[in-house]
């Protein structure tokens, strides 16, 4: 079992203690310092795996995790309110500090996108979206100019914050809508989405994040495809991690682990075709998958945009 003994766990349950006993997760000197120090510490590949590790470290990253969502929702918010007080909030999206990450992690979920539908979506959801919806206002801006993007995030006052973003924008205001309410509670509105998106700190723990995934089997349209995001090696401290066979009535397609600043690693899936749930028929167990595809060698797909596509496809590979 890997437990305190590694250096890398003792590196971070240090960052742990420090960022525990801090008063506030608001952005300040302190919490920007030590979230710096975390990240740093978390970036390097690392084959840590995260179910060998001992129940006292794996209670520890769940609460580093919650922690970390924290903080991202207090950064997020501090930024949405100073791009609000621009005349034209998006012209300014570079005052915050990971914009580029999000141009970055947005380029690469479009070519995996685009490499399994080959058609552009008419109709995107964005679970989780925030009161800074970077990753929609991306794509929707760059990548996918003609198409819907409905976002969805449990607090009014995330939305309200978003909104105030995209409203002076004639064009994203008007492809763009923001709805309050837990995504469990959004049923056969599902249907009407090509392609779903879910932010990484939807669903905080293994439990929560299977809820959810499996809600949207439930709902989502044969078909349909599902965008995910995990991560991979020491990043599992910093935010939960989808396993294939979490994907119940799901076909995973690809996975893909950056080893750059991008910290989440980008799961696709298509829901089954052969979902028989409506018929009343028992639905699909849990997708298995051969051992060698939860060890995927990791790689940086930003380096060269040209051969993105060169590497980890799940239905190549099984096929």
């Amino acid at each position: 079992m890997v437990c305190e003994k590694n250096p890398l766990v003792r590196k971070i349950r240090e960052l742990y203690e420090q960022i525990a006993s801090l008063s506030s997760l608001k952005p300040s000197e302190d919490v920007n310092a030590f979230f710096t120090q975390l990240v740093v510490t978390c970036i390097p590949p690392s084959r840590i795996d995260v179910t060998k590790l001992c129940k006292d470290v794996q209670d520890m990253r769940s609460k580093l995790i919650r922690l970390c969502g924290e903080a991202e929702g207090h950064l997020e918010n501090h930024f949405s309110a100073i791009l609000a007080s621009y005349e034209n909030p998006l012209h300014h999206l570079d005052v915050f500090p990971y914009y580029s990450n999000y141009l970055k992690l947005s380029q690469l979920e479009f070519d995996i996108l685009t490499k399994h539908c080959p058609s552009v979506p008419n109709k995107v959801a964005f679970v989780g979206s925030g009161p800074l919806p970077l990753t929609s206002i991306v794509l929707a801006s760059f990548h996918l100019k003609s198409t819907i993007f409905d976002n969805y995030d449990i607090d009014p006052l995330a939305n309200s914050k978003a909104i105030q973003l995209v409203s002076s924008d004639l064009d994203l205001s008007g492809r763009m809508s923001f709805h309050t309410t837990d995504i469990i509670n959004v049923t056969h509105a599902l249907k009407e989405y090509d392609v779903v998106f879910l932010a990484a700190l939807v669903g905080m723990d293994k439990d929560e994040k299977v809820r959810v995934i499996d809600h949207l089997a439930k709902y989502m349209s044969p078909g349909a495809v599902l965008m995910l995001r995990s991560a991979h090696g020491a990043r599992t401290f910093l935010y939960p991690v989808v396993d294939p066979c979490d994907l119940r009535r799901f076909d995973v397609l690809s996975i893909f682990h950056p080893t750059d600043e991008v910290i989440n690693s980008v799961v696709i899936a298509r829901k089954s075709p052969s979902d028989k749930q409506s018929t009343g028929q028992q639905p699909l167990g849990p997708m298995k998958l051969p051992n060698k595809f939860f060890d995927i060698e990791m790689f940086n797909p930003l380096l060269n945009h040209v051969n993105l596509m060169d590497e980890l496809d799940i239905e190549d590979q099984i096929s």
